[in-house]
Order: C-alpha cells, then structure tokens, then sequence
C-alpha cells in the first residue's frame, strides 16, 4: 500500500467517524468508572444537590468485592471514614445503587421515612416466597395486614407468655446435653446446642411440633430445608446486579430455589393440613379455636384477613428463617464474653442467685428483676450486632432527600449499625465490654434510639424481637444458673467474625461448662 494511498484511507470520513464513536465511548466508560459512587450513580451527578461522597470501585463490579468478604460492616466503616462519609455515602455494586449511613440521625432519617417503606427483593427471596411474606412484602394493603396479624395475634404480650413452658423445657434439655458433653468430652462446642434448642422452639411455636434432629425422619428433613434456605438467601448472586445474566442463572440459585421451594411447600402444607384434620376431629371450624401454635393463629383469622395456603406457607416458612439462628448466634457471642469477662459473669451469677436462688427454676417474671443480665445483652448486642449492616435493607419507592442530598427511585439504603454503635463519638470505650454502661442510662433496643437498634426501626422493624430477647434472656439466665463457663484447657476465645446472613463467630465457641451445684 502506497503512503499516499494510506494517508487518503486515514482521511476517509467513515474511518474518522468510527475513531470519534471510540474516542467518546472510552471517554464516556472513563467518566462513568470514575464517577463519585460508581457507575450506577453516574446518570444522576448532573443533580447538583446528589454530589453524595462515594468510592468508585472497579470498574462496573463496583464494591462487588466487599459484599464477597467476611466483615463488609468493617470495610464499608472504614471507607466512609476515609472519604468523610459517615453520615452518608454512595456506592455501586454492579447496576444497583447504593446509600450507607453510620451516623444515628441520618439512620432515624431513612429507616422512618416512608419513602423507605419498601425492601430490595434478591432474586432467592422472591424465588423462595418471602415477597409473600413479612419481610419483603412490597408496602401495601397486604403487608399492612400481615403486620397486623403479626402484632394482635402472634408476638403480643399474651401469646409470648403463652409460650414460656416450652422455653423454660428446652433450656432445661440444652443444660441436661451440656452435661452430658461435659460428662462425654470435657468441653462443649455450644453453637451446635444452641442451633438446635433455637429451632426446636422455633418449631413448637410455629408448628405446635417437636422435632428429632439427629436421626432420620422430619426432624432431619426440616434441618436439611432449613441449612439450604440459609445458603440460598447468603449467596452474592450476580443476577441481583446484573441483569443482563439473570436469564442465564449462572450459578443455579433460580434452580436450587425453586427445588427448594416444591420441597417446603410439602413439608408445610402437610403440617397445616394436620392441623386442619385435628380440628375437625375435635368439632372444631377454622374459626374456634382458642390456643395453639402460629398455624392454628393463622387458620383462625377472620374472612378480612385470612390468608391462602400459599400466602401461610410462605408466612410460616419465613418465621422459621428469621427466628431460628439470631437467637443461638446472640447467645453464643454472649457466652464467648463470659468466658472472656469471668467478673462480669460472676456479678450476673451473684444476681441471679440473689433474685431467684440456685435451685429454683427461672422464669420470664423473674427477668425484669435482672437489669445487669439486661445489660450484658445490650453490651453483646452493641459489640456483636447479628446484622451489622441491618442486613434487611430499605428500598427508596420514588425520589426522596435525605441530609439534603437527592436519592433517586430504586436506591438501596443501607444502616451501619456496627458502625455506630462502635463510634467513639456515640460511645464511650466502644471496643470494651461493659454492660455497666447500660446500668447507668436507659437505652432502649427496640428502635427508638439509632445508637443502638439492632432488630431495625420505623415501618419495617423486626416484629418478633420481643419474642427474640425473651427468649435469649430466659436461657442465659438458665445457662448462668446451672454452670460457669470458663476457657478450654487447649484455647482461647476467638472472637473473628464471620458475616453470613447474620454476624457469626468465624470459629465456634468450644469451652467447659461447670455445673455450679
């Protein structure tokens, strides 16, 4: 090819065209990745009051990476630090936008505007039918509704008392297993104990049942529905910020869900078909009966709010989800500071024994007579939060501003509750244990007060977390009365945290429990 030849094919007006569509396409994928938040933030910069603080991640992942690691809580913490970004800071993973707060007021901001009302639905929740059920309904007549059955008929005070025997009946056989561990092997991996004890009281309340989880049979059937239910809602599923690979299904979620979801469906509508059978057996309509578990509640709803067995299963299937492991991982982040703190265990011990003696069971009315047993969980949970990031996070339904900067529709709002509640700012000494903190001012847990807000606030905060501590408060008081927990002879306490659905103890607690009588 002639010079004169090439000169002529550079100057050809086709050829200048497509090297300006490539010159503006890298410029464009350049100020898109170098946009403040990252590429789905890119669109809405031109707004000059949505400047909010961000890092740019990877290109198009984003902050992909984080949200693959096992403290994202720590991560995202430091990095609004870092950018000056604490009271909010925007973020991308993938196409899907994001905003963080780590600062009590901007929190209270978000989680009681109603702008907030809705949740993001991953994929494996919608697949898993949880957009039928409480915690991902979409804000409307429907989720009024079950939130309205939720507080009249099944975590009011009168049906929480209803279910103290059973409580107090499984701590009594956890205590009798710790025995015979100790008796067996010299020291105890209690995760295992409390995951069961967990679920079988999850199960008594929900299914009226109780259940053998070693040997083969329902029992091992819910636990194998139960652990892939877990795994399935913990995955990071590229689909959730990819859309263009959602048909794909690369990684099976879709498949497994659905596999899962024919097996649920089975496995609880047998149940309420029991219960309906045992009604009519004892001349019983839908609509009589006087006590029972969650399925009887549900069977006796009047015509305005009774729901279809499809709406029951996916109601009951999520209150085994959200109930089960958040009490057993609370307590055994609890124990493992007991273990660590022998002189905060010894005071609760000295008051329990005041208030109740070594001998006499325990029970619910003895626990507002325990504020420094109160306290120890309060401690617990503003050290080891078990959703750090109030994992249920909150979907902006239309355009809002929040501390003054526009939030468009379909952003993910997300708290940093780790963040928070350890900020020296909010707290004094935050990284020491000391429930004693708590014995000095009230702080409540219940959503009121953002310093500390474990189970959420506002619209969506979590209905069951009475039910939750009275729980968590009886059987600790149990585990303190009936043993001292002190440290394996072969280790220490590790406290590394492991972030799945809940915050979890990278490593199991395994130490010695030593009968106190």
């Amino acid at each position: 090819m002639s010079l004169d030849h090439g000169l002529l094919l550079f100057q050809s007006p086709l050829l200048s065209f497509e090297a300006f569509l490539w010159a503006v396409l890298l410029v464009g994928t350049i100020a898109l990745w170098l946009s403040p938040g990252g590429i789905a933030w890119a669109r809405f910069r031109s707004k000059a009051s949505s400047s909010i603080p961000g890092p740019l991640g990877l290109p198009l992942l984003g902050l992909l990476t984080v949200f693959n690691a096992s403290t994202p809580h720590r991560i995202l913490a430091n990095l609004s630090k870092t950018l000056n970004a604490i009271k909010l800071m925007a973020f991308s993973v993938g196409f899907t936008r994001f905003i963080i707060s780590s600062d009590p007021e901007t929190a209270r901001e978000i989680l009681n505007n109603s702008a907030f009302a809705d949740r993001p639905v991953k994929e494996s929740a919608y697949e898993l039918l949880f957009h039928r059920a409480m915690g991902f309904a979409p804000f409307g007549e429907y989720w009024r509704n079950l939130r309205r059955i939720s507080a009249t008929h099944l975590f009011s005070p009168k049906r929480i008392a209803a279910f103290e025997a059973y409580r107090r009946e499984i701590g009594i056989k956890m205590m009798a297993e710790i025995n015979g561990l100790m008796e067996s092997k010299g020291e105890v991996q209690i995760k295992r104990v409390l995951h069961f004890g967990s679920l079988n009281s999850v199960m008594a309340s929900v299914f009226g049942k109780k259940y053998n989880f070693v040997a083969a049979g329902d029992g091992f059937e819910l636990e194998e529905l139960v652990n892939e239910g877990y795994e399935l809602l913990g995955i990071f599923n590229w689909s959730d910020h990819f859309p263009l690979l959602c048909w794909l299904d690369l990684q099976g979620v879709r498949k497994r869900c659905r596999n899962l979801v024919s097996k649920v469906s089975v496995f609880v509508g047998k149940i309420i078909e029991e219960h309906r059978l045992k009604r009519v057996s004892a001349g019983l309509k839908d609509d009589c009966c006087e006590v029972g578990d969650f399925v009887d509640v549900l069977l006796d709803l009047e015509k305005h709010e009774e729901l279809s067995d499809s709406d029951m299963i996916a109601v009951l299937w999520e209150m085994i989800f959200r109930g089960t492991d958040t009490v057993a991982i609370l307590l055994e982040w609890t124990l493992a500071r007991m273990v660590l703190h022998p002189e905060i265990q010894a005071k609760a011990q000295t008051e329990i024994d005041s208030v109740v003696g070594e001998s006499k069971l325990i029970s619910d009315s003895d626990i507002p007579h325990l504020p420094y047993l109160q306290a120890i969980v309060k401690e617990t949970l503003r050290l080891h939060p078990p959703g750090p990031l109030l994992s249920w996070a909150r979907l902006a339904i239309h355009d809002v501003h929040v501390g003054g900067h526009f939030v468009p529709a379909g952003t993910t709002a997300m708290v940093n509750m780790w963040a928070i509640t350890h900020d020296e700012k909010v707290w004094e000494e935050p990284e020491r244990f000391k429930p004693e903190r708590f014995m000095e001012q009230d702080v409540s847990i219940l959503g009121s007060d953002l310093r500390l807000a474990p189970f959420g606030s506002g619209r969506r905060v979590c209905p069951g977390k009475a039910m939750g501590l009275a729980t968590v408060h009886l059987w600790l008081a149990q585990l303190l009365q009936g043993f001292s927990w002190v440290p394996c002879k072969s280790g220490t306490v590790d406290l590394t945290e492991h972030l799945k659905l809940s915050m979890e103890m990278k490593n199991p607690l395994v130490c010695r429990a030593i009968p106190r009588t």
